[in-house]
């Protein structure tokens, strides 16, 4: 499991991007309303069940699942994250800090969680699936999105043009996240990996637009001095193989998006 230190620096690094975020947030947009949709598809309807959005970060789909639930928790990590979504969201959200792996709730207490493109940060994940599991109500639903293997592939050869530093966080397969699940009781009804492609004006557009969502944060990264303008200008000489004809810069990122539900006892 990460250790207390690397959390606050997780969180501090999301918490430092909670006013550029959404304006940023293709990606977040895209996976958020797919997952919206497998929710949309719940058979098993439940009077006023108790909605919580793990890792709402803004409260961006905190808001949006408030138009169709009663009773929402916006849960986070970041206080920062938090406070933003209490100036801007819906009052009657309720806004909690808290950690993912150590979730404040009873037992069998939780009908929904919905997590977009949080899980990529807990470790160990099968923990956290674990601890997901233990608080949802037999019978409940768990979707989520989480990078998988592959993503921001681009701008890792790129990288390795340069050095042999770490520049691109590394993420589980999805086989991992299969096999993570397996360990629970979950019923696994959708999962599934799909790749999305965004475009970027400049590489340094890309940089700066994942920077502002908070997801440069590399923390096993050993060289913190290998990134200098020369270094820099090396690997985007080497993106503009990837450039396509109308001048765009791609960026892959491999999405799995996951609906999970407890059996029932």
């Amino acid at each position: 499991m990460p250790t207390e230190q690397l959390k606050v620096k997780i969180a501090d690094t999301f918490g430092a991007a909670s006013e550029s975020y959404d304006v940023s947030a293709r990606l977040q947009r895209q996976s958020g309303n797919i997952i919206l949709s497998y929710l949309q598809q719940n058979t098993a309807k439940t009077k006023n069940p108790i909605v919580v959005d793990l890792g709402t970060g803004t409260g961006y789909f905190a808001d949006i699942l408030k138009s169709d639930h009663q009773n929402i928790i916006g849960l986070d990590l970041s206080k920062s994250m938090l406070q933003y979504a209490s100036n801007n969201r819906n009052k009657d959200i309720n806004w909690l800090a808290a950690d993912i792996h150590q979730l404040p709730f009873a037992d069998n207490s939780i009908d929904i969680i919905y997590s977009n493109l949080v899980i990529q940060w807990c470790d160990p994940l099968h923990k956290a699936f674990a601890e997901i599991e233990r608080v949802l109500k037999p019978g409940g639903t768990f979707v989520f999105t989480t990078l998988l293997d592959g993503t921001l592939s681009e701008l890792k050869k790129s990288w390795a043009n340069v050095n042999d530093d770490q520049h691109v966080i590394d993420f589980k397969q999805l086989v991992d996240v299969e096999n993570d699940i397996k360990t629970t009781n979950f019923n696994i009804e959708i999962l599934k990996q799909q790749p999305i492609v965004l475009d970027y004006i400049s590489v340094k557009h890309l940089a700066n637009e994942l920077k502002s969502l908070g997801a440069s944060h590399l923390p096993n990264k050993v060289n913190k001095g290998l990134s200098g303008k020369g270094s820099w200008q090396k690997m985007t000489k080497a993106y503009q193989q990837f450039q396509s004809d109308s001048g765009c810069y791609p960026a892959t990122y491999q999405l799995c998006t996951g609906k999970l539900v407890k059996h029932k006892l």
